[in-house]
């Protein structure tokens, strides 16, 4: 029976995907609910699960866009049980011996050569591209030409050239001079790219954005969490990053600043009582931003296991769009980068972002003296249509206060006194 394998939906309004790249070879025999390719929008990157057990046919090659709903593969089912016999029939079975085997690899090895150039590891080539140039007798030098990617495309245009053309060498293609080489290389901008190219062009467009600096003295939060490392990670099962010190900071900083989590909807202001804090995590495929729910609601470790948890699946590219909508308010790191400061743009609708950055011992006054200090520069990106400048300079020296005074941020962001008297 032939069962064809649709693609799914990613969500709400989108009507076309791309089909990434497959992770099985055409005739290939796969198995119910294994993963056989991914498929990317310009939301996220999903993965293309096999429904059946059986032979596969590709019907769409990897890097092609392809409509939500149509059929990207078909699986028969009549093969689902099929396994490689181990001798031909009436055959008895013997012992390989090691120059048999010797020779079976070298067999091996160069009935793949005109799959996969030893010359160009790197270049991926789609199965049906494969067949068509197994069936025109070209091998990869002939086509790849600088390329990252082989699909139908490229083979039927060596196919379709003079003779003389087909055989010269793929290298004749660039310019190369005594001082180097000239060539560039060219890749597809993914769905994903497009529309984070979309938003951060509207972002700058639509929104009076300004950023406002402090800075941070970290070594009261460095020296809790070097004390408290070894038995926070036996209690908890996660080790005690200071992101989750930031995200904390920020969701109180926003309880004494409701506007910084607030967006515009039309001609309203939305203030949620929440706080949901989406988090920039940079994966294989581009920036995702995962969303951290009612932070307010949680602690230190529920932070850090959330923060791993959802890093992860990012990066892994396993991530749901449910898991990225939604956030009030966001928080990125390029001090992991070794980035001193920066203006991060605004994760439209929200209305503000907090970037933290690389931590620099630096020469500071502290009580009439020149100490050296860990020090961060903090900045907060905010849409000035809606947040003032009261709440946006407010915001950051509440996080500053609370960093630089982590008993503060542990007693829900007020003195450790007033938390006790109940002041």
């Amino acid at each position: 029976m032939i069962v064809e394998i649709k693609v799914p939906t990613p969500g709400e309004s989108i009507t076309e995907v791309e089909l990434a790249s497959w992770m099985v070879s055409d005739s290939d025999i796969v198995e119910k609910d294994q993963e056989i390719a991914e498929i990317e929008s310009d939301k996220a990157t999903l993965s293309l699960l096999a429904t059946e057990s059986g032979k596969i046919k590709i019907m769409v090659e990897g890097g092609e866009t392809i409509a939500v709903g149509a059929v990207a593969c078909s699986v028969d089912t009549d093969f689902a049980n099929e396994v490689p016999s181990p001798k031909t029939e009436g055959t008895p079975v013997e012992e390989n011996k090691p120059e048999e085997v010797s020779k079976a690899i070298a067999g091996n090895e160069k009935s793949t050569a005109n799959s996969q150039s030893d010359t160009y590891p790197d270049a991926k080539v789609s199965p049906l591209a494969k067949k068509v140039m197994e069936d025109a007798n070209l091998d990869v030098e002939q086509v790849i030409n600088g390329l990252r990617r082989i699909s139908t495309k490229e083979v039927e245009m060596v196919k379709n050239m003079p003779v003389e053309e087909k055989t010269a060498p793929a290298s004749t293609s660039a310019f190369i001079d005594n001082n180097g080489s000239r060539e560039a290389e060219r890749q597809k901008m993914t769905m994903l790219r497009k529309k984070l190219s979309q938003r951060l062009v509207s972002v700058k467009n639509e929104t009076a954005m300004l950023t406002t600096f402090n800075e941070v003295d970290m070594s009261a939060v460095m020296n809790l969490r070097k004390k408290y490392q070894a038995r926070f990670i036996d209690k908890h099962g996660v080790k005690l990053g200071f992101m989750s010190f930031f995200i904390k900071a920020a969701s109180l900083a926003l309880k004494h600043h409701p506007m910084v989590n607030a967006m515009m909807d039309g001609d309203e202001i939305v203030m949620p009582e929440y706080h949901d804090v989406s988090v920039a995590v940079q994966t294989p495929k581009g920036l995702m931003v995962p969303v951290i729910r009612n932070v307010e609601t949680q602690s230190l470790d529920g932070i850090e296991s959330s923060l791993k948890a959802l890093a992860e699946k990012a990066r892994k590219g396993k991530i749901g769009l449910d898991e990225m909508t939604g956030g009030t308010f966001t928080v990125t790191n390029g001090g992991v980068f070794g980035s001193m400061l920066s203006t991060p743009i605004i994760n439209p609708p929200q209305s503000a972002i907090m970037g933290m950055h690389n931590i620099v011992e630096r020469p500071v006054a502290v009580h009439g003296k020149v100490e050296i200090r860990p020090i961060m520069y903090l900045a907060l990106s905010y849409d000035h249509r809606i947040i003032d400048g009261k709440d946006s300079v407010g915001f950051l020296v509440k996080v500053k206060e609370m960093i630089e005074d982590p008993a503060k941020l542990l007693a829900g962001g007020f003195d450790p006194e007033q938390a006790v008297l109940g002041l």
